[in-house]
């Protein structure tokens, strides 16, 4: 999600980038977000499972991260909002050559700090995390991670051994986190030299030590530019606070359905208030009792309230996973999600009241949000 300040928030455009399966949709409406209308697909047939948007130094660029067949996984770019995109063989993203690793899919971009406008992050699957400081004309891979002493003991996950999610302290540029599935959260704190396990605390339901060094599951983490230290962790059972950058973990799963799920989203003005969409079990991938219902705390964790006013109670066996809920900047913030079954629903205001905004997409992977200045796509 793109911060924004006030003024951006209600004069802009949103768009949101919806990856599916099949190729990358970009969903635009103007601030009052009751009208939409839909561009693509780009890329069809190729799987877009991450997306951005950098607007740091005046720019409008658009980040996607396809995999085809003939191409495999690479990253491109688009200053037009995908009226033109950089051809597959460029600002592609590799291990170096030498190393026994070879790119599976990049699975999250992220513009860096403001303080640094030519950065960008990317986590890959085999879990890696790379670097680009030339907006991303050439990549390096952060080597401190790569060469970690936990790596040969990391097991993937059932998407495999992926880097999914990256957080960054927006004051501090020596900070950052990272989610690995499966090996937990890591931390640096000299800009990538070292990294160090950051999960006291966060349960391993499916290994005989609960609560191991390194080995959860974690699904993704987020976190608020104004409470960086503040962590919020959706595992693979267990719903997580942290107040002290990982240092330790406390269980906010306070009644929720399930502390069983994959998206987590900050609200961009609020610190204390995060959404989530539980699943039923990791043997039964859909929402608790075939109800779509988004929870949401306001008070970081101390209560859950569901949100379902315009979405589906009855026989809906939808599935949302780790990077399909986001929000914009608006003042009164949206809030979007995409399902597996190609549904796109979103609330105008903060998640109380709820639309489908669009339905019979191939299945979403990934939807992510920005406010624009006013842009006819």
């Amino acid at each position: 999600m793109n911060s924004a300040t006030s003024s951006a928030g209600t004069t802009g455009e949103v768009v949101l980038l919806v990856g599916t399966l099949k190729g990358a949709f970009l969903v635009w409406s103007d601030a009052s977000r009751r009208e939409w209308r839909i561009d693509g697909p780009h890329f069809p047939g190729e799987s877009v499972y991450a997306l951005a948007v950098d607007q740091r130094g005046g720019r409008r660029r658009t980040l996607a991260a396809t995999r085809s067949f003939h191409w495999g996984s690479v990253l491109r770019s688009s200053d037009d909002f995908g009226k033109t995109w950089t051809e597959p063989d460029s600002h592609n993203v590799k291990f170096p050559e030498g190393l026994d690793a070879s790119l599976v899919q990049i699975w999250q971009i992220l513009p860096g700090r403001e303080s640094e406008p030519d950065v960008i992050y990317a986590g890959v699957e085999p879990a890696a995390l790379f670097e680009s400081r030339d907006i991303g004309k050439s990549w390096s891979l952060v080597q401190g991670l790569y060469d970690h002493p936990d790596r040969p003991k990391w097991q993937p996950g059932g998407g495999g051994l992926c880097l999914h999610t990256i957080v960054i302290d927006p004051s501090d540029s020596n900070r950052m986190g990272i989610a690995i599935s499966s090996a937990g959260f890591y931390r640096t704190d000299d800009g990538g030299k070292s990294w160090r396990a950051r999960n006291v605390g966060v349960r391993a339901q499916f290994l005989p030590d609960k609560y191991p060094e390194f080995g959860q599951c974690v699904h993704k983490v987020v976190n608020h530019p104004s409470r960086p230290e503040r962590l919020f962790l959706q595992n693979h059972w267990g719903l997580y606070r942290s107040d002290d950058w990982g240092d330790s973990w406390t269980d906010i799963a306070n009644g929720v359905p399930s502390d069983f799920g994959f998206s987590m989203q900050m609200h961009p003005h609020d610190p204390e208030t995060v959404y989530i969409i539980p699943i039923e079990s990791d043997q039964f991938r859909c929402v608790p009792e075939a109800k779509l219902r988004v929870y949401r705390t306001s008070n970081a964790g101390a209560s859950w309230e569901p949100l379902t006013n315009g979405l589906p109670q009855k026989d809906a066996y939808e599935t949302i996973l780790r990077d399909a809920l986001t929000a914009d900047s608006f003042d009164s913030a949206g809030v979007y999600f995409g399902t597996r079954s190609g549904k796109l629903f979103g609330s105008s205001d903060n998640g109380d009241n709820w639309m489908e905004i669009a339905g019979g997409l191939p299945s979403i992977v990934c939807v992510k949000s920005a406010v624009v200045p006013a842009y006819t796509s």
